[in-house]
């Protein structure tokens, strides 16, 4: 996915400015769930602590995005999803907040497909005790949150075969809402081919409702949201590094033809 852009009717370039990284994250009534990404944010900052880093969110948690962004002014910034596929919030509900604020902004890729993820997916899996030379009767549901999106099917699918593709068994994308199959159908379909080692692997970003009931259903172990894992961290500063490369639109405009 191309990072989009969406400008409001004012030039709002800083010459010479770098622009701001907005993490834009879902929000949840679980308070972990802010903590884990507030942390989250911290990694970012080490990184690179000469980039300005801030949060906004889509609903649920403070501050929202709209507010974040009324508090840059006119100033430039890179939103990066804090989401794991594309899908309605990534392709209408943040940019029509951006596009609605003084800010001249660039909504960069989700986080997902990519690498970098599968490296945290792969991680926290090990954790949980999935070995290092799994036999044929292992196997992994990738479980993520689901989207009506067909483009967010999608994208699980191809974070589910580069999961595969470094595990070396088989991986089988399921969903918590809004799609199929579920995790529970995902295990047994699996445990139906004969698998007697299902992990299920949590694709999700901070801890929650949907985290909770994908985890309650794995047969065997069940890795932990990826949070704070460095490979997080990284990836999103990759959004943000792409985005800017690609975009004109965070420079400044030529002044109007009288």
């Amino acid at each position: 996915m191309r990072a989009t852009t969406v400008t409001s009717g004012r030039n709002t370039a800083t010459p010479g400015g770098t622009p701001a990284l907005v993490v834009v994250a879902h929000g949840s009534r679980d308070p972990r769930a802010l903590s884990t990404v507030r942390a989250l944010l911290d990694r970012v900052g080490a990184l690179r602590p000469a980039l300005p880093v801030d949060l906004g969110h889509i609903e649920l948690n403070a501050p929202l995005l709209p507010g974040t962004l009324a508090g840059l002014g006119d100033g430039e910034a890179v939103l990066v999803p804090l989401l794991l596929s594309r899908g309605h919030h990534v392709e209408r509900d943040i940019p029509d907040m951006a596009g609605s604020s003084p800010a001249r902004t660039r909504v960069a890729a989700p986080l997902g497909p990519h690498p970098l993820l599968v490296d945290a997916l792969h991680a926290r899996l090990t954790e949980a005790g999935w070995p290092s030379h799994p036999g044929p009767d292992h196997a992994v549901v990738l479980a993520s949150a689901g989207s009506r999106a067909p483009a967010s099917r999608t994208d699980t699918s191809r974070t589910a075969a580069l999961l595969a593709a470094r595990l070396g068994t088989p991986v089988v994308p399921a969903y918590a809402s809004a799609a199929t199959p579920t995790v529970p159908e995902a295990v047994r379909a699996l445990t139906a081919r004969g698998y007697r080692r299902v992990a299920v692997a949590s694709c999700f970003t901070a801890p929650g409702r949907f985290a909770a009931q994908c985890a309650a259903a794995a047969p065997w172990i069940a890795s932990e949201p990826l949070g704070t894992h460095p490979s997080m961290a990284r990836l999103l500063l990759h959004r943000y590094d792409e985005a800017v490369k690609t975009s004109s639109s965070l420079k400044p405009r030529a002044p109007a033809t009288p």
